[in-house]
């Protein structure tokens, strides 16, 4: 049987272009226009990119959420490593322990961000209470504090995704590597930096992509936490575009902020996969025999 033809193709072709390229171009339309939501858009040329880029706050959202998108990259990829390294083992109750740690990848964001929300809260929340700890209480009061929380949730809620993906790189680990290290005297350290790190490659790019794309696109965490403060110290791009689009009205800006984080998350993609090579993985079991 040799490989599926392009016809198969073509219902995930046309599902793209309809629900992605063509709300793409029409947001790259809209960010020509000044459009209110009301009434029909009115042509202004480059005048929404001008006003977008001369306003501090944007550069300023850039880099935050560059910030945030490093903070959960570094913190969830040794710990989903680690975490599904373990999850791969045979452990007793490691099944059970498992399905309890993957709980938070079952909630929605929201549900998520409502729940720290509560718990972080400055007036009866935990910090309130470990005052010992957390001094003031109030974790939302200064931009180290509040980026701290962005990443202690987004952490605790999608690190148990990307340790889903690592479990299932480290199953696929041949068994005889292992038993030929311990041959030749290589304890359980060694044979991770060695043997199952170097065969989580792929997983690791995988899991990094998305983790990028993810934090550059990071809106309801914030939008519920934080509502971009205090002030804007945790006004992110995302949240930015949300600003101008439906909460001042400026479709036309929203839009072209919007445009230049889709712009951004595929340039940083792009980045990881030609640095990475995982342009040129290639699986051991292609197409169909």
């Amino acid at each position: 049987m040799g490989r599926p033809g392009f016809l198969w193709a073509i219902p995930a072709t046309l599902f793209f272009l309809l629900f992605a390229i063509t709300p793409l171009i029409m947001v790259a339309g809209l960010s020509f226009t000044s459009w209110s939501g009301l009434g029909s858009p009115r042509f202004v040329g480059l005048d929404n990119w001008t006003r977008v880029f001369a306003d501090p706050v944007m550069i300023n959202s850039v880099w935050l959420s560059l910030l945030v998108t490093f903070l959960g990259v570094a913190i969830q990829t040794p710990l989903s490593v680690l975490l599904g390294v373990w999850a791969a083992g045979q452990q007793r109750n490691r099944a059970v322990l498992s399905a309890i740690y993957f709980i938070p990848l079952l909630l929605s964001t929201t549900a998520v961000s409502v729940l720290w929300r509560a718990v972080l809260d400055p007036n009866f929340g935990v910090p309130s209470r470990v005052t010992w700890l957390f001094g003031d209480g109030n974790l939302f009061g200064s931009q180290a504090g509040a980026i701290g929380v962005l990443a202690f949730v987004s952490t605790w809620q999608f690190t148990p995704f990307h340790t889903l993906i690592h479990q299932g790189a480290a199953r696929a680990v041949p068994r005889v590597l292992y038993e030929a290290a311990e041959i030749d005297g290589a304890g359980r350290v060694r044979q991770f930096f060695h043997i199952t790190l170097p065969q989580l490659r792929n997983s690791l790019i995988t899991s990094t992509i998305l983790m990028v794309v993810g934090g550059l696109t990071t809106f309801e965490t914030v939008l519920i936490l934080t509502q971009g403060g205090p002030g804007t110290d945790t006004t992110i791009t995302a949240y930015y575009m949300y600003q101008k689009a439906f909460k001042g009205f400026d479709f036309g800006a929203g839009a072209a902020v919007a445009l230049v984080l889709v712009v951004a998350a595929t340039l940083v993609s792009l980045i990881v996969v030609r640095v990475s090579g995982y342009d040129r993985m290639r699986s051991e079991m292609e197409g169909v025999s």
